[in-house]
């Protein structure tokens, strides 16, 4: 899809070229130590109905795949551009939400010159030490770059500027695209622009289908990068099969194909000449393991054979 097409459908969000510009340092910057970047995608995308939007259409998506996933790879080295959904889950602070926290924290004391403490019981907060200081470690040496998105329109946009970013690192840069993106959409010029009432009765809406961004991404906004896509299927019986169909059709690199009942313990890495089914053991399960280390570490060591066949 050429970009006037992009614009003249989804219009362009507020920010998005200061984004754009802020991508591409963070990328160059990176590119420049000679370090790996992986834009991860994480979370749903909100499709308004009307112009002045009161109403939309989502999806289930929490964005923790992507969440943990980044966890994995900043552990593994990578820099990471982590393009999420507004309120989605987020790395290390997902498995904390408010409630356990503002349970367990409470005042040290005072505050002094300016400075609070707060205090917890161990116990209360299992593993939130480490994870703000794997955070703040990240934060600190500048190898994660979080950029928010809300609807269908400010993803499709931030995704095409985070891939001109990442192009000019060549085959040091990975797509990781585990947002759940939506598959309609309403066009602008089809919105009524205020409000939909209810008082006109049962409502019948005629939706477009969204141009897959994966054909353009694969053939010209970073031809040369090492590209995974996510397939979720509810059959088990055609999972493969749409995998297969959806590299044989963008002539990308991997297709994580998940089955929705077993998304969190299962998954098949597949290629265009390999199935590799990764699996959580039970003991796995019971000492926190989460099947995404499982599936950076099996990419990471695809994506070393791929540079190295590129170079």
């Amino acid at each position: 899809m050429a970009e006037v097409d992009l614009v003249a459908e989804f219009p362009r969000p507020a920010g998005a070229a200061r984004w754009a510009e802020v991508m591409a340092g963070f990328a160059a910057r990176l590119g420049a130590q000679g370090r790996r970047v992986v834009l991860v995608t994480s979370g749903g995308t909100k499709v308004p109905l009307e112009a002045r939007p009161v109403r939309f259409l989502d999806n289930f998506s929490s964005g923790r795949r992507g969440a943990m996933s980044v966890e994995a790879f900043l552990a593994a080295g990578y820099g990471v551009l982590f393009l999420y959904r507004a309120r989605s889950a987020f790395p290390y602070a997902h498995r904390f939400p408010p409630q356990t926290w503002l349970a367990a924290l409470r005042p040290a004391g005072p505050p002094q010159a300016g400075l609070l403490s707060l205090e917890a019981e161990e116990k209360a907060l299992p593993g939130f030490a480490a994870a703000l200081r794997s955070y703040q470690e990240a934060a600190t040496a500048g190898t994660f770059l979080a950029v928010e998105f809300t609807t269908l329109a400010d993803y499709l946009h931030l995704l095409q500027a985070a891939a001109q970013a990442l192009n000019p690192l060549g085959p040091s840069a990975m797509f990781y695209l585990a947002a759940a993106v939506s598959d309609f959409y309403v066009p602008v010029s089809e919105m009524p622009e205020h409000k939909i009432q209810s008082s006109g009765g049962p409502l019948q809406i005629t939706m477009k289908m969204v141009p897959k961004m994966l054909s353009p991404l694969v053939k010209d906004w970073a031809p040369k990068a090492f590209i995974i896509s996510f397939k979720l299927e509810t059959d088990p019986s055609i999972i493969i099969n749409r995998a297969r169909n959806a590299l044989e059709v963008y002539q990308h690199q991997v297709v994580v194909a998940n089955i929705l009942e077993s998304i969190h313990s299962s998954v098949v890495i597949v290629t265009k000449d390999s199935e590799t089914k990764l699996l959580l053991t039970e003991e796995e399960v019971a000492k926190g393991i989460a099947i995404e280390e499982k599936i950076v570490d099996n990419l990471q060591s695809r994506h070393t054979a791929f540079i190295c066949d590129r170079n």
